[in-house]
């Protein structure tokens, strides 16, 4: 057996249930096997390791959310300590007002795990959700329940009513975790960015030079089609402009035509005026003449 010393079962516990839910059993088998092969208290470890249980999907959540949400849950943990103070002498308007505070609080922080949760591929249903939603609001109104919380050693949801003592102790992985609390896992920082030439697509090469030679052939149709229609438009604005000369020409003509015909207007009116005059002087020389003729005749001549 190895004589290296015996790690703590707080330690080991607050591994344990750090690791995705799927790895927790083969992982806490394998460190059993391990410390049977320490001296000392290595097999009696073991044996303890052995008896941590597997938390439930809540529990679990709620474990993550501790670990890498550690300012967000103490605040939950601090609000729920200042709303248990504040409560007495409160009327009843401001005590609905309070839950309705604290049940807001509990939502958003509720919303924050599932995320965390489906970051670190597990998807969490409504009602793994609404556990770890009560999960929280007991750790807002007990004290127990909030130790029990932030030891980030949950093997099952809690649940409160505020009025009977939450049973934390058998909500933990060990009777120890009450006091204890989970360092926070603080992500590494990325990598810097390292300048990597491109590499050459073969693939997109291929394409983009398709895509080339498909856009020259369009360019080329389309060039010959703006000369044809350049032409074309070519054609028929001289035809506008010859037939906009022509009837420049026209109304020059209309004009001329409109100012000769008030000329004849006025020559026909002094005709009509000749001719009436001439009608006239016929008519009275047509009765002189028969005037003399009559008198002749009655002369006897």
């Amino acid at each position: 057996m190895s004589d290296e010393p015996a790690p703590e079962l707080l330690d080991i516990a607050a591994e344990l249930y750090g690791l995705p839910l799927a790895d927790f059993t083969p992982e806490r088998d394998a460190r059993v096997k391990d410390l049977k092969g320490l001296r000392s208290e290595g097999p009696a470890l073991a044996g303890q390791v052995k008896a941590l249980k597997k938390p439930a999907t809540a529990a679990w959540v709620v474990n993550l959310l501790v670990r890498y949400e550690t300012e967000q849950v103490e605040q939950v943990i601090l609000v729920g300590a200042l709303l248990r103070e504040a409560q007495t002498g409160m009327d009843a308007a401001q005590l609905r007002e309070l839950t309705k505070q604290r049940r807001q609080l509990t939502a958003a922080v509720t919303t924050r795990a599932r995320g965390l949760a489906r970051e670190h591929g597990l998807r969490v249903t409504e009602a793994v959700a609404t556990q770890v939603e009560a999960t929280l609001t007991a750790a807002m109104i007990d004290e127990s329940a909030a130790q029990a919380v932030r030891s980030g050693l949950l093997i099952s949801a809690l649940a409160a009513t505020g009025i009977d003592a939450v049973n934390a102790t058998d909500a933990v992985a060990l009777p120890d975790a009450l006091g204890f609390e989970v360092p926070e896992v603080v992500p590494p920082p990325p990598e810097p960015l390292r300048a990597v030439p491109d590499l050459p697509d073969t693939a997109a090469l291929d394409e983009a030079r398709e895509a080339l030679t498909e856009a020259e052939s369009a360019l080329s149709g389309a060039e010959e089609k703006r000369a044809k229609a350049m032409s074309a438009f070519k054609d028929v604005e001289a035809r506008s402009l010859q037939v906009k000369s022509e009837i420049e020409d026209l109304r020059r003509r209309l004009a001329d035509l409109e100012s000769a015909a008030a000329d004849v207007d006025d020559e026909l009116t002094d005709a009509e005026d000749a001719r009436d005059s001439a009608e006239t002087a016929v008519t009275e020389a047509a009765a002189a003449r028969d005037s003399a003729a009559a008198e002749i005749e009655r002369l006897g001549g």
